[in-house]
């Protein structure tokens, strides 16, 4: 039997290349995954290693909110065997650019550099600050991004937001800090970088000396209670933990996608070998007729499954191994904040996993259909041809389908409708829906092909004439393989249009939000995003005529009860929206809460709140109002103007917002806005459009990533529908040359394959938009309160043209090859 399997393997060798594309590229892109996980990682550990290498011990807050005393220092330097001791200051000290505005979104972060033995801080290019408090060194992305070079003069601020210029004399690598990536780094003397940020406490404290683990001790003991010491090889292990966090969130993103890909791969491969098995019943036949038992002819096509999934697996591996490098080159390319540099991984680790994978999935997917060859009775080597399989729906296939359907779709229904939304409960409940209510489709597709392909093909078959007809007979012939070859591509089709409709959903949601509670044409928020925006800011633009409707929001941290809390005060007219009371009742004595603070304080309107306060002690507010946290711009606990001021003292505005007057042009409003904040560099002005117009490119971004990862999973399907449409043609060999015989030309049997891949094509692209619509819809009102349904049509549709010409162009190499036959050769067949 193992002979004859290989001779099998050999004679079908061209058939089994499909399936064998289909493992590939499901193991390709999970090895693929692992490879970039392994070289990003190994990365990470190789910086961080050579990094905190240089430390022997190193001293840490014991709280992430905490800094560690100076008087700590000079008690770890007078520690016997300690060389020496640094001090590493942290914190933000804002870059102006060469328009005289603070660089980037958040303030840029201020660091140490310490010289000698301690030196963790990789210069690129020029030198480091040294001694000299007047000189600055800047990473080298920052400085790329703005246009600094070494050599140039810098303007930074100070704590109170007071300038100061630096001579650049280098440029530094950020490493995989991924903080300093982020926000952009600035390095100066210890000295200065204490002036600069206001820090009086130090972040670190680095050692150097001989002994770390005897050092370790001695320290510990030195800094005292409440302190962490760690030796320079604890600290690179846990510096690379939290470095290789993103990598990780990132790697378990892709595994997802892998997940889906091998999930169609797994239905392709079905679909394959039951088409083969089906083929072979006179071969089977023969077999049983000459001696070889049922165990042996399902051992014989697990056997040819195991030998495809290993070829293709290791194909896979390799071809995984190539994308992996493509895609450190691009971001290489990019210079995304990753460590690309080192060495491609390929760990034995990686290869078992692509291995096992390939070999799991196919055998598995080989189970069933060589379980239906054993049922081959020997009588049916006698036959002539081989006898068309006919579908017949048995009351328990309806009995299931309908189970899972009215569970899945009452499941989801429950997560949208009745559950809380927000809630990552309900988000859950509706996927759980979801996954049933496409078993049950699965299950119930061979009754809905036909149906749908006479729907589907309705245009094709008076477009085409006798082979439209004839091609859309055939698709619903076999109902069982086509309902296999479709849901592969109905995965893929329903997944991309669920996307794209919980992203159009959010943004037309979030807008619609942001039009009704903060209808504002201009936006003026701090850098540090703290209460700094001066008031006197607010006061000249509400005296312009340009202007109107400006609204002031301030607030400062507090604590209620054991609760820190934001709390803080609006002035304006804003009417924001409340789930309960009414904002217009705020006064002395009184606030507002949002509903999530309510519900941790256990508190609802008429209930008290006490705030704490520096300045007069503890406040009891009654509560007048409780409005949705979640999509309002008020501070957490919402307090009258007047009395806000009284117990917090004049704290600057965090927020102000504006709309241009009516018959005002949008350019003189905005040079209105921009003088008023010119004097004030932290002060960053943004417009609605601006704002939304970077929330719809986050959005749009999201979209173009996951809808080209899913392509993957289009791309299997494909290859299902090409191996599917390439072993039919083989299986009705002596069909196609009959109607070639009675008057069917090369092109229009061409085109009957052509149109038939159509009409499967499309029947997968119709369940998977109806699918993906309905499930979108409901993931979006379990995520967002308020939800606005919104598609984009022309998403869809083109969803949906891809995927029937995609289905046409898989049938071009099958159709030219049935076309190419010879018909007296066919007919012996």
């Amino acid at each position: 039997m193992l002979k004859t399997a290989r001779a099998g393997l050999r004679a079908h060798k061209v058939r089994l290349l499909l399936t064998s594309l289909a493992i590939m590229l499901g193991v390709a892109f999970i090895t693929g995954t692992f490879v970039l996980n392994d070289t990003v990682q190994a990365g990470f550990e190789e910086r961080v290693t050579a990094d905190a290498g240089k430390v022997a011990v190193a001293v840490l807050p014991g709280k992430p909110d905490k800094g560690i005393a100076p008087e700590t220092l000079e008690r770890v330097r007078a520690v016997p065997g300690v060389q020496e001791a640094h001090g590493l200051v942290r914190g933000s000290a804002p870059l102006l650019g060469k328009d005289g505005k603070a660089v980037g979104s958040l303030p840029t972060t201020a660091i140490s550099v310490v010289p000698g033995v301690l030196a963790r801080t990789s210069i690129v290019s020029g030198t480091g600050p040294g001694s000299d408090d007047q000189a600055a060194v800047l990473d080298e992305n920052t400085a790329k991004a703005e246009g600094f070079q070494v050599g140039d003069t810098i303007t930074v601020l100070d704590a109170k937001q007071r300038e100061h210029t630096f001579r650049l004399v280098g440029l530094f690598d950020p490493g995989v800090d991924q903080e300093l990536a982020f926000t952009g780094a600035l390095g100066f003397t210890t000295a200065t970088a204490q002036r600069m940020t206001g820090e009086r406490e130090f972040a670190e404290i680095d050692v150097a000396g001989a002994d770390p683990v005897a050092l370790k001790r001695a320290v510990a003991s030195a800094a005292g209670a409440g302190l962490v010491v760690k030796t320079g090889d604890e600290l690179a292990s846990d510096l690379a933990k939290s470095a290789g966090l993103q990598i990780e969130m990132l790697t378990l993103g892709l595994l997802m996608f892998g997940f889906v890909a091998m999930l169609v791969a797994t239905l392709v491969i079905y679909n394959t070998f039951n088409i083969l098995v089906a083929q072979r019943t006179r071969e089977m036949a023969l077999l049983r007729c000459i001696g070889a038992t049922r165990g042996q002819v399902f051992g014989s096509v697990l056997v040819e499954s195991a030998v495809v999934g290993l070829i293709a697996s290791v194909l896979g591996l390799a071809a995984g191994y190539g994308l992996s490098a493509i895609t450190l080159a691009v971001l290489r390319a990019v210079d995304a904040p990753l460590p690309t540099e080192a060495a491609m991984r390929l760990t034995p680790a990686t290869i078992g996993i692509g291995l096992a994978v390939g070999l799991v999935v196919t055998v598995g997917a080989a189970v069933l259909p060589a379980r239906t060859a054993t049922r081959v009775a020997p009588i049916a080597a006698l036959r002539t041809q081989t006898e068309e399989q006919t579908f017949r729906a048995g009351m328990l296939r309806v009995a299931f389908a309908a189970l899972f359907l009215l569970g899945g779709v009452g499941l989801a229904a429950v997560g949208a409708l009745v559950m809380t939304p927000g809630e990552q409960i309900s988000l859950l409940v509706v996927m759980g829906g979801g996954v049933l209510t496409f078993l049950g489709v699965l299950i119930i597709g061979p009754l809905l092909v036909r149906p749908l392909s006479a729907l589907v093909g309705w245009l094709p078959a008076r477009l085409f004439g006798v082979p439209g007809k004839l091609a859309v007979d055939n698709s619903g012939r076999n109902p069982k393989r086509a309902a296999t070859t479709t849901v592969a591509l109905t995965i893929g089709v329903t997944l991309m249009t669920l996307i794209s409709v919980i992203t159009a959903s959010t943004r037309a949601t979030v807008t619609v939000k942001l039009d009704d509670q903060f209808p504002v044409d201009y936006q003026l928020t701090s850098q540090s995003r703290e209460s700094s925006i001066p008031r006197s800011i607010a006061d000249e633009l509400r005296a312009a005529p340009e202007l109107s409707g400006v609204v002031q929001i301030r607030d400062t941290m507090s604590t209620s009860g054991d609760v820190k809390v934001q709390v803080g005060a609006f002035q304006g007219p804003l009417k924001p929206e409340v789930t309960s009371g009414s904002i217009g009742a705020i006064g002395p004595g009184t606030a507002a809460i949002a509903d999530y603070a309510a519900t941790d304080l256990g508190v609802k309107v008429g209930d008290t709140v006490p705030v704490k306060a520096k300045r007069s002690g503890t406040v009891n507010l009654r509560v007048v109002a409780v409005f949705p946290g979640s999509d309002s711009p008020l501070p957490t606990i919402t307090m009258s103007a007047p009395q806000f001021d009284e117990v917090f003292g004049a704290v600057p505005d965090s927020t102000v917002v504006l709309n241009i007057a009516d018959g005002v042009t949008a350019e003189r409003a905005r040079a209105v806005v921009d003088a008023a904040a010119a004097g004030h560099p932290t002060v960053q002005v943004m417009s609605s459009t601006e704002i939304r117009g970077e929330f719809d490119q986050t959005l749009d971004m999201v979209l173009m990533i996951i809808t080209g990862l899913l392509g993957l999973a289009i791309l299997i399907s494909l290859l299902g529908i090409a191996n599917t449409l390439s072993l039919s043609v083989h299986e009705r060999t002596r069909e196609s040359a009959l109607l070639r015989a009675l008057g069917l030309t090369r092109p229009q049997l061409r085109r009957m394959l052509s149109v038939e891949a159509l009409v499967l094509g499309l029947i997968g692209a119709l369940v998977g938009v109806v699918l993906g619509m309905s499930f979108g819809w409901a993931a979006v009102r379990a995520m967002l309160s308020g939800a606005v349904f919104s598609a984009s049509p022309w998403q869809i549709a083109l969803f949906v043209v891809v995927s029937g010409l995609a289905g046409v162009l898989a049938a071009v190499v099958p159709a030219r090859r049935a076309a190419r036959a010879s018909i007296v050769g066919s007919l012996a067949t």
